[in-house]
């Protein structure tokens, strides 16, 4: 199980699915169904429209508001975008950043990643950063390769200090919306690497206290294991956090003791 310096987080991210009555009500059962004495993180990423009707379900609860994509800049000329003053002013305290479907569909490179993260961490927002390989990487035995190369892409010019409360998400995008999961140990092997990598930008105190959520498919018939491997910190949930009980479940991981 993950180290007990690091306190899990649970994710459910959205994406563009819900009304804002649809969100509000999903959140509120999520809040209901929580055990009080829960001593992990949750954190919840509606669509921008849904941010105001959450934060308001979620009144009285310990659960994070999140959103699913921050602008790089204050305010200005960017149709579209939103700024991470607005996403606080809607109540949110994290970002998600350079989701895999944010890097293939719309073409966000690394250094549109790294601008944002900064971005993010300028206006103390806890950055939730995406990071993971295609099928074609993996085959390819590209994986540790394009790993390497987003990390150090997104962290240029951080210091420790400032990347200090970032969360990382290893997601592999061939296990995204597939029902593909990587198996426990692989995700363990991409989190370990990971960490080295972390270790080797920051330092070991930086590497052993960083979180690292896996986002692949997470279910609930799969959390158990996923969460009982060391290097394993949380989960990012797509699909299976549209659903209360199953994400209630997730949330609610019972790790495996013995392997």
């Amino acid at each position: 199980m993950a180290s007990t310096k690091r306190i899990p987080m649970i994710a459910g991210n959205w994406k563009m699915h819900l009304t804002s009555r649809e969100a509000a009500d999903l959140a509120a059962a999520i809040k209901k169904g929580l055990d009080p004495d829960l001593k992990h993180e949750v954190l919840l990423a509606p669509g921008f429209t849904c941010l105001h009707a959450v934060k308001a379900a979620l009144a009285g609860s310990k659960v994070f508001l999140s959103s699913q994509d921050v602008a790089w800049e204050e305010k200005g000329a960017f149709t579209g975008a939103v700024s991470p003053s607005q996403l606080i002013d809607a109540g949110c305290t994290a970002a998600i950043i350079g989701h895999s479907e944010r890097r293939k569909i719309f073409l966000e490179t690394d250094e549109i990643i790294n601008k944002k993260l900064k971005a993010a961490i300028k206006a103390g927002l806890v950055p939730v950063l995406c990071i993971g390989e295609t099928l074609e990487e993996r085959e390819s035995q590209k994986t540790y390769r394009v790993l390497e190369t987003q990390l150090v892409g997104a962290f240029a010019g951080i210091s420790a200090a400032e990347a200090a409360k970032t969360v990382i998400a290893y997601e592999p995008v061939w296990a995204i919306g597939t029902g593909k999961t990587a198996t426990p140990d692989q995700a363990q092997d991409a989190h370990v690497f990971v960490r080295k990598q972390m270790e080797r930008i920051y330092g070991k105190d930086y590497a052993e206290a960083v979180r690292i959520l896996y986002g692949g498919s997470v279910k609930a018939d799969n959390v158990d294991e996923l969460m009982s491997q060391p290097d394993i910190d949380g989960a990012l949930v797509g699909g299976e956090s549209l659903k209360a009980d199953k994400f209630l479940r997730v949330i609610h991981f019972q790790p495996v003791l013995s392997r």
